[in-house]
């Protein structure tokens, strides 16, 4: 197929909801319709998309989508929540959709957390999103300081040629299985729990027997021993130390976890929900990661996660998760990619209605 005709036969929605008061969206505005023009003229069809009761004549399942959302000062879009309430209330809609992220504020504050949680929730509406999802600008685009720096080039042109890389990106996102036809899966468990109380690794326990053998299973407890915190090296030196696959702290993430994350195809997160956060080790794991995420791309890996709670906020880990290894690190986020339960005393997830059920279908989404 000519690469002229199968480019004429891509499309992407894009769903930038309307904000009440003019001049909220004024630099998104042009720099997004100026790309999608751009777009236009190469054969791609734009749908857009300004109010959530708009969704009703629309299917999204299977479509390449970017989410644009402009903030007020206040950090505010109101028709922002009513899409988040569209989502919520079908947890299909997205089905096989592939979906990027663009936030634009006035102020300095608010566009990464709403990112977040617009990820977790198209997310669980079957929403994939590839690594790097999110394109933010606050205020004075002073995020992108480094990048201007770096690039010579204006935060306004690091901003624009940003956002146009992601929507290409989005556009031509392959989302095959990660493994080699007729390969096993190979799957890295991360988890930092005792086994003698975990309500985490007994839903770990089942969703594993369920992976049955088509996956290839390393699993790597982050619990006994000594795991130092990132020490925050400079970027030459951190670079360094990722080039020879090591780190300055050494210990079991260069003997274990460095290795396994550069084979894996797979990294499942087992998360048990530490007072609305994760806990210590597994953040410090997550840090750590720089050395290595510096020198390989994790591109072409998928995270899945299991959190359970003992009362509730297994969302807030949840985006957690995504902020810092698909947002941050790169990870695929698969749709539906955790699997949130609540379950308090030691063993009572067992107790929790068609649990078999439900982690036997997750195991088949993990691929």
């Amino acid at each position: 197929m000519a690469i002229g005709t199968e480019r004429e036969k891509k499309s992407i929605t894009v769903i930038r909801p309307l904000c009440e008061l003019q001049g909220w969206n004024r630099r998104m505005e042009n720099i997004l319709g100026g790309i999608l023009e751009t777009l236009n003229g190469e054969g791609v069809e734009v749908t857009l998309v300004e109010k959530a009761s708009e969704l009703d004549h629309i299917v999204l399942q299977g479509k390449r989508i970017i989410f644009a959302i402009s903030l007020s000062e206040a950090g505010v879009n109101m028709e922002y929540y009513r899409l988040l309430e569209y989502f919520r209330a079908r947890p299909d809609c997205l089905e096989g959709a592939v979906g990027g992220i663009i936030v634009d504020g006035q102020g300095e504050f608010f566009t990464k957390a709403l990112a977040r949680r617009l990820a977790f929730t198209i997310n669980a509406a079957g929403c994939t999103l590839p690594g790097r999802p999110l394109v933010e600008a606050t205020g004075s685009l002073g995020n992108f300081h480094v990048l201007s720096g770096v690039t010579g080039q204006s935060p306004e042109v690091v901003y624009a040629g940003q956002m146009e890389s992601l929507i290409r990106r989005i556009l031509d996102f392959d989302t095959g299985d990660t493994s080699a036809a007729g390969e096993k899966l190979k799957v890295l468990a991360v988890h930092a729990s005792s086994r003698k109380t975990s309500n985490t690794l007994l839903l770990w326990d089942k969703v594993k027997r369920s992976l049955g053998d088509r996956a290839e299973i390393t699993e790597i407890s982050l619990r006994e021993g000594n795991l130092q915190e990132c020490r925050g090296c400079g970027y030459e030196q951190c670079l360094h130390f990722g080039e020879n696959g090591k780190c300055f702290y050494g210990g079991i993430m260069t003997e274990q976890v460095y290795p396994a994350i550069i084979d894996c195809d797979v990294l499942v997160m087992i998360c048990p929900n530490y007072n609305d956060a994760l806990n210590a080790n597994l953040t410090a794991f997550i840090n750590r990661l720089t050395s290595i995420f510096r020198v390989h791309d994790f591109g072409r890996k998928r995270l899945y996660a299991l959190v359970v709670s003992g009362y509730s906020g297994g969302d807030i880990v949840s985006e957690q998760i995504i902020g810092a290894l698909n947002f941050n690190k790169g990870f695929i986020l698969p749709g539906r990619f955790a699997m949130n339960e609540t379950a308090n005393d030691p063993m009572s997830i067992l107790e929790i209605s068609d649990i078999d059920k439900q982690a036997k279908e997750f195991a088949e989404n993990i691929r």
